[in-house]
């Protein structure tokens, strides 16, 4: 099957053309600064509140945050879905598909967040107890939470924008979405922790806040800008249900692997106590600033994939693979040598002492080396939810969080949270090879996989179906 020509695909599919490594890397980079906005959120609130000099306070950020990490891994994957058909859609030609998968993935973000809330609220204080807070370190950490997680639904719809203006090809107001957030914690955070004497409460109002003006930006974007949303269709709501769950269900169950992992590696650290909790806090935003563009090329390389995957071009499919792992090898040793020569700056910055400093020590010289083989992991994850293989995501994920953390935490915490962390950082070592050779795997598949998703979806008319691959794929054969 040749590749389809870009001219006879939908107008918005701006992906079939031009350089593969320009789009990996500008859909990357203002991924990045977005993904950055949101770290800034959590990172903004620690730094605060770690300048009162109260270590029960900075703890209890630390436990609040592994559990509401749980909340937004549910949001990525359900955003993972928006994506991955939304994207297809457009790459295919079918703009009418594409304008109703957006609306119904909409719908659907904000019906599971609101069921998470729901669920999350009465049940806060139990993960607390389980992830070992207690005394005035658990009371600060659910009052923290009880104001926060009503605010997730909001979340969750800010997210979905962002994740639909990067299926359009929008790289810039997707941007916008989550850096206007990031910018509000920056300027409220002082003003109602130190001006207002609030404190704890005052650093979890602002999260509120951000989530407010979060989906303001989105909306502004998706539906003011590009006219992404079509009035809400029960039947078309239907008919996306299926194809959309069947990626957001293992999306969600691969996103959600990496808190359990993380959960554990907090429950190893709390038997140290609350300094070494919160070194490991400031570890937990550190690590995902840093490596901002890591995380965002797992979810800036969907789009382009699924655009050209609906279109039949298979080369430039292989082609944005192999761009991405460059960008993310180089990214990863320069990212490393930088923590390494600022770790003392890091640690004087939060205040860390004692066990908290040399927790992050080890991170900036050991640990973030580790991660080259993390982000291999993520580039393939971003290839199997795009291409149809949801579930070897999941696979993969899981055994990064379970086999890939609990061995080598057991075995390092016997050298203190130290070891913990070492541990945490060599379980990715394996399961980043092992995803890379699926990966090269499915690549080989895909042309005789899009001529069946054809075959299987050549009876429902064009602009009703809940993505179209055949229209632009039909064009190349």
């Amino acid at each position: 099957m040749k590749p389809a020509r870009a001219g006879k695909n939908g107008k918005g599919a701006v992906f079939l053309t031009g350089s593969t490594m320009h789009h990996v890397v500008v859909m990357t980079s203002t991924g990045a600064i977005g993904l950055v906005a949101i770290f800034m959120v959590d990172l903004a609130n620690l730094f605060y509140i770690s300048l009162l000099g109260v270590q029960e306070l900075a703890a209890a950020i630390g436990y609040a945050a592994s559990i509401m990490f749980f909340s937004i891994s549910f949001c990525i994957g359900f955003s993972i879905a928006a994506t991955a058909l939304t994207a297809r859609a457009i790459g295919s030609g079918d703009e009418v598909a594409a304008r109703k998968t957006a609306t119904a993935s909409l719908i659907f973000m904000t019906l599971m967040c609101i069921c998470i809330a729901l669920i999350m609220y009465p049940l806060a204080g139990s993960f607390l107890s389980l992830l070992g807070a207690t005394g005035r370190t658990h009371l600060l950490a659910l009052e923290f939470m009880q104001i926060v997680i009503p605010s997730i639904p909001l979340m969750g719809i800010g997210i979905c924008f962002s994740a639909l203006l990067r299926a359009k090809g929008d790289a810039k107001r997707a941007m916008y979405v989550t850096l206007s957030a990031g910018l509000a914690t920056a300027i409220i955070d002082p003003i109602l922790i130190f001006g207002l004497e609030l404190g704890l409460t005052g650093a979890a109002i602002a999260v509120v806040i951000a989530r407010i003006l979060f989906v303001v930006v989105g909306w502004h974007g998706a539906q003011v800008v590009h006219n992404m949303l079509a009035p809400p269709d029960i039947q078309s709501i239907k008919k996306v249900i299926k194809p959309f769950f069947l990626i957001a269900g293992p999306a969600m169950l691969t996103q959600v692997a990496t808190p359990v992992g993380n959960a554990y590696v907090t429950g190893a650290i709390a038997q140290f106590g609350d300094n070494a909790v919160a070194g490991w806090a400031i570890v937990g935003r550190m690590f995902p600033l840093a490596f901002a563009a890591i995380f965002s090329l797992s979810g800036a390389v969907g789009p382009i994939l699924s655009q050209n995957y609906g279109a039949a071009n298979f080369e430039r499919v292989n082609k944005t693979m192999r761009d991405a792992l460059l960008f993310a090898l180089i990214y990863c040793i320069v990212v490393w040598a930088i923590l390494a020569v600022s770790s003392d700056l890091i640690a004087a910055a939060f205040n860390a002492t004692g066990e908290a400093a040399e927790m992050v020590w080890v991170f900036c010289y050991f640990v973030a080396g580790a991660f080259i083989f993390n982000a291999a992991l993520f580039v393939a994850n971003a290839a199997f939810n795009n291409l149809g293989y949801p579930y070897y995501s999941t696979l993969t994920n899981w055994g990064r969080a379970t086999l890939g953390v609990i061995p080598f935490v057991y075995v390092g915490q016997a050298y203190g949270p130290q070891g913990v962390l070492i541990g945490w950082g060599l379980g990715g070592l394996v399961f980043g090879i092992v995803a890379l050779i699926m990966c090269i795997r499915i690549l080989k598949k895909l042309p005789e996989k899009l001529a069946s998703e054809q075959n299987e979806i050549s009876s429902i008319p064009t602009g009703n179906s809940p993505f179209t691959s055949g229209k632009g794929a039909s064009a190349g054969r």
